[in-house]
């Protein structure tokens, strides 16, 4: 905190001086840019310097816990600094939240109905998806016990704008990254950091791509090396949900009804299905409607419709619990109980006669 002079008061949360001004700094915090760790004297220093202890326990490769005094609901831990924020050349078009954070056209469509896309408008898709594909299978080539998720995004980064499209995550709501890498119990939208992955994680990679006006979006979970048997039932069995809601999809299905096919595969399989995410629109828009929920008995509205482009993408939890507890970056999405979590994710689009996986990928052995 700060008084209305500029001058720093004591930062410690259990100062017994009132909190007077302060000069006394941490130097290992002060070393690593670490706001937060100003002491009014000796006294308070030594009592309260457990409080960024967190943070010097691997101060020797400059790496920290930003959250040292958060619960953590499992064994994941984000290992900070992030890197700096990847650059895109100029001349590769932006969504027009890149600059503000702001998804103003999203806002302002959120309650309109379905696009139904044009025959030009669907080629678009189609190109935009590949792109999607190839990225996130380059991506999961690299997955392996010692590559941190932060050189994951590197790669995701790098080979999007090889492709001059741009990596729709990047700046959007303030994302800080190109692609989300969700690690064991996480759920969704885990940031890229500087943590290691080892031998048994599993990781889910989730690439979004901006090009030519439309978006991509995708994702698969990877093991890391030789994973444990839970682990494989939960990635396999997501996928099999993913695709049971996928055979539903044709001109005159009921949104409502990809739950109902969703959640009877996760239960029979000991798993939760998670509620508070759905699939969504994409098209110009990365978040467009409908909004489809992953579980049974919702209430969605909507008929499919020849030309709409939407994501199936179920999360699915280890044992009963489908809640949601998130991180204090605002963004990382965990399970309650510390289970693992697995995610898979494709862009359709509804035809005259059925339905299209615009992001299809090859069928993995180790899915089988």
């Amino acid at each position: 905190m700060s008084s209305g002079t500029g001058t720093v008061l004591c930062q410690s949360t259990n100062c017994l001086n009132g909190k007077p001004p302060s000069t006394l700094a941490c130097p290992t915090c002060t070393k690593l840019g670490i706001k937060g760790s100003m002491f009014c004297n000796q006294e308070c220093f030594k009592a309260n310097c457990s409080w960024s202890s967190a943070y010097h326990m691997t101060a020797a490769d400059g790496t920290y816990n930003p959250f040292p005094s958060f619960r953590f609901t499992g064994e994941l831990r984000p290992v900070y600094p992030l890197s700096p924020k990847r650059q895109v050349p100029a001349h590769i078009p932006r969504p027009e939240y890149a600059e503000t954070g702001v998804p103003t056209m999203e806002i302002r469509k959120a309650s309109s109905p379905p696009r139904i896309l044009s025959t030009e408008e669907q080629e678009k898709m189609r190109i935009v998806c590949r792109m999607g594909r190839e990225i996130l299978d380059i991506a999961a080539s690299h997955v392996r016990p010692g590559v941190t998720t932060d050189f994951i995004d590197e790669i995701v980064h790098n080979a999007t704008i090889e492709r001059n499209a741009y990596p729709s995550p990047l700046g959007y709501r303030e994302y800080p990254k190109s692609v989300c890498t969700s690690v064991n119990e996480v759920i969704c939208h885990g940031i890229p950091d500087q943590r290691e992955l080892v031998e048994g994680d599993i990781i889910n990679i989730d690439v979004s791509v901006y090009y030519d006006g439309f978006h991509a979006d995708l994702n698969e979970t990877y093991p890391v090396g030789k994973v444990d048997a839970d682990s494989v039932k939960l990635m396999r069995t997501t996928r099999r949900s993913l695709d049971e809601a996928i055979k539903l999809c044709n001109p005159g299905a009921l949104f409502r009804d990809i739950g109902k096919a969703i959640e009877p595969v996760a239960r029979a399989n000991q798993c939760a299905v998670v509620r508070q995410y759905t699939g969504h629109g994409v098209n110009e828009l990365f978040h467009a409607t409908p909004n489809i929920p992953h579980y049974a008995k919702n209430k969605a509205a909507g008929t499919m419709k020849p030309g709409m482009c939407f994501t199936i993408e179920p999360m699915l939890n280890l044992g009963t619990n489908w809640d949601v507890y998130h991180w204090p970056d605002n963004w990382t999405a965990t399970t309650v109980d510390g289970k693992r979590s697995a995610q898979f994710e494709e862009t359709l689009l509804i035809t005259e006669t059925g339905v299209e996986v615009l992001t299809a990928g090859k069928p993995r052995e180790d899915l089988v």
